[in-house]
C-alpha cells in the first residue's frame, strides 16, 4: 500500500506540476505562432492582427482531467504600439481558474526602414483571475471542519512584464509572470500557489524555401526553484496554398524526485516529448500537438492533446511585410 501511495503521489507531481501555478500554464502554445500568449512584449509585433484560439485536454479516459482553453487577440496600434487581450479558463479536478488580461506593448525600431526587422519591444499585461475550489461533492464519514461543502472563490489582480528583441530571423524573449506575487485565499492554511515565474527563450530561422527553426525556452518558478528547459526544432515548407510545418519539442526538468519501488530507490525527472504539426492556408492557421510523458511513474498512459486555430488579417500588402523569414512577425 505504501508503495502504491508513493507512486501515485509522484505520478501526480510529474503529471501535474505544470498545472500548480497561477495564470496561464506555459505549455507548447508558443510553437504555434502564439508567442503573445507567453510574452506580453509580442503584442502587435506584426503590422497586422493575430487571433488565436487553443484547447488542451489531458487524459481523455480520466474524470476531471486538466483542461485549458485560451482566446487571444493582438494587433499593432499606430507605428510603435501594440495592444492585446487574453481570455482563459483552466480546470483541474475540483480546482479552476478563469482570467482576463489586457496588454500594452511598445516597439522601438533600432535601425533600417519600416521593412527592416530590428526591433526592441517592451510589454506589460494586467489582469484579474478568479480561482475556485468546488467542495460541494466532497464526502467524509467523519465530518471535517476544514471542508466547507460549498464552492469557494477568490479573485486577485496581477501583472506580467516582458521584453523581446527581433533581428531579421533571430529572436530572443524574456518575461516575469505574476510579478506582484499576490496570493489567493481558498484554504485555511498558508498558500504559496501564486508563484512568480521567469522565462527566457531564443531562436533562429535558417534557410529560404525549406526553413529550419531551432529554439530553446527556459522557465523557473521563484518560490520552489523548479526549473525546466524546452529544446525545439521546427521545419517549414512553402506550398501552393501556403505553408506546412512540423516540429518536435523536448521538455526536461532540472530537478527530480526520489521514489521507492520493488524494494529499491530511483529518481525521475519530468520529460515530455511533443510533436507538433501545422498549416498556414491563406489567412488561417491550424496546428495540433501531442505531448507524451516518459518515465517509470505516470498517472496514465495517455498523452496531452492540444489544437490551435488562428486567423491573421490587416497585413495584405506584401510591400509592408518585414523583409525576413520570421513567422511570428509577418502575418
Amino acid at each position: 500500500m505504501r508503495r502504491y501511495i508513493t507512486s501515485l503521489i509522484l505520478a501526480l507531481f510529474f503529471g501535474l506540476s505544470s498545472k500548480a501555478q497561477e495564470g496561464i500554464p506555459v505549455y507548447f502554445d508558443y510553437l504555434a505562432d502564439n508567442y503573445y500568449l507567453v510574452y506580453p512584449s509580442m503584442a502587435g509585433i506584426s503590422e497586422g492582427t493575430k487571433i488565436r484560439l487553443t484547447a488542451r485536454k489531458q487524459w481523455f479516459n480520466v474524470d476531471e482531467a486538466p483542461a485549458l482553453q485560451t482566446l487571444n487577440l493582438n494587433f499593432r496600434a499606430g507605428e510603435r504600439s501594440g495592444v492585446g487581450f487574453i481570455l482563459f479558463n483552466d480546470s483541474n479536478g475540483y480546482h479552476a481558474q478563469t482570467g482576463f488580461k489586457g496588454t500594452y506593448a511598445h516597439h522601438l525600431q533600432l535601425a533600417g526602414d519600416f521593412r527592416t526587422l530590428n526591433q526592441l519591444s517592451f510589454g506589460l499585461s494586467a489582469g484579474v483571475i478568479l480561482s475556485s475550489l468546488d467542495e460541494t461533492e466532497f464526502r467524509s464519514v467523519i465530518p471535517d471542519p476544514v471542508v466547507t461543502g460549498v464552492k469557494n472563490t477568490a479573485s486577485y489582480f496581477n501583472v506580467d512584464f516582458g521584453v523581446s528583441y527581433s533581428l531579421f530571423e533571430f529572436y530572443a524573449h524574456a518575461a516575469v509572470l505574476n510579478v506582484l506575487g499576490s496570493g489567493r485565499d481558498l484554504y485555511t492554511v498558508a498558500e504559496f500557489d501564486n508563484l512568480r515565474r521567469y522565462l527566457l527563450s531564443a531562436g533562429y530561422v535558417f534557410g529560404r524555401n525549406l526553413r529550419v527553426e531551432p529554439s530553446v525556452l527556459f522557465q523557473m518558478t521563484d518560490f520552489t526553484r523548479e526549473k525546466t528547459v524546452d529544446i525545439n526544432a521546427k521545419v517549414y515548407k512553402d506550398v501552393s496554398f501556403g505553408t506546412v510545418w512540423a516540429g518536435l519539442s523536448y521538455r526536461r526538468s532540472f530537478d527530480g524526485a526520489q521514489f521507492q519501488q520493488n524494494g529499491g530507490f530511483g529518481e525521475q525527472r519530468l520529460q515530455l516529448f511533443t510533436p507538433i504539426i501545422g498549416v498556414n492556408w491563406d489567412r488561417f492557421l491550424f496546428s495540433y500537438n501531442y505531448s507524451y510523458q516518459s518515465g517509470d511513474i505516470r498517472f496514465d498512459n495517455g498523452g496531452f492533446h492540444q489544437i490551435t486555430l488562428g486567423y491573421d488579417f490587416g497585413q495584405n500588402d506584401q510591400s509592408k511585410r518585414y523583409d525576413c523569414y520570421c513567422p511570428a512577425a509577418n502575418n
